[in-house]
């Protein structure tokens, strides 16, 4: 499981003209779910995410979280981070989850971010085209990947 995650002031996404999701000062997450990850996964980016330090204290060093800033996160399935560019010119997505396993493990960390973390959560819709409007704030952008997890 993959998650970019990039600090913003704000950031919406919209799916056919109607916006479906949007913060204001949070993370926006880009959720990539590969074939075979797990339950364990998703509780790891799920507590990874929760307790990220990407927002500036008093001194300016990024050493607060979500919960300190009273931020919220908009979550956004991201099958195209499960990308193999080694070979070739065209991506393969071979590791990406089934749908129906990414489906669930998607909304598995949504559920554990609102309902463990207690952080407030927007998402896309699953599967759409989607336009995000990002304002990334910093800029600061971090990869997350649960295959690290130690």
């Amino acid at each position: 499981m993959r998650a970019l995650v990039q600090r913003v002031s704000r950031s919406s996404v919209v799916v056919d003209g109607e916006v479906v999701g949007a913060i204001e000062r949070g993370f926006n997450v880009l959720l990539g779910v590969a074939d075979g990850d797990t339950d364990e996964q998703a509780t790891w980016i799920a507590r990874k995410l929760a307790g990220l330090r990407l927002f500036p204290d008093e001194e300016g060093r990024m050493n607060r979280d979500l919960a300190a800033v009273d931020g919220q996160v908009l979550l956004i399935s991201q099958f195209t981070l499960m990308g193999d560019c080694r070979k070739g010119n065209r991506p393969s997505f071979i590791a990406a989850a089934p749908p129906e396993e990414a489906r669930r493990l998607y909304e598995r960390v949504a559920t554990l971010l609102r309902e463990t973390h207690g952080l407030p959560v927007k998402t896309g819709r699953f599967q759409a085209t989607m336009q995000v409007e990002i304002v990334n704030e910093g800029p600061v952008t971090v990869m997350i990947d649960s295959s690290q997890a130690s």
